[in-house]
């Protein structure tokens, strides 16, 4: 009978993440050991790595990403203006 996918917690990755950065045992015995692919313990530790900056970020850093999210749905709605308006005018025969 094949089983369902298993739902980590955050931090049982962050656990097994930190493991591995610390290097006393390989990929393989720590994925034997808490029962996980061994990609997948790589695919873990990377994102602790690529994501560590952002814990000393603070607020600043949060606004900014707020702002660059606001900057390209203001993008967005602007070039769906333009279609809409090059359609009308398109139809009205301007």
């Amino acid at each position: 009978m094949k089983q369902g996918r298993r739902n980590h917690s955050s931090s049982f990755k962050a656990k097994v993440a930190l493991e591995a950065t610390k290097g006393d045992q390989t990929v393989a015995e720590l994925a034997g050991r808490y029962q996980v692919h061994p990609s997948q313990v790589r695919a873990w530790k990377k994102a602790l790595l690529e994501g560590a900056a952002g814990v000393f970020e603070g607020a600043n850093g949060r606004r900014q990403k707020a702002e660059e999210a606001l900057t390209a749905q203001l993008y967005q709605q602007i070039g769906q203006l333009k279609v809409e308006r090059d359609f009308l005018q398109g139809r009205l025969g301007r």
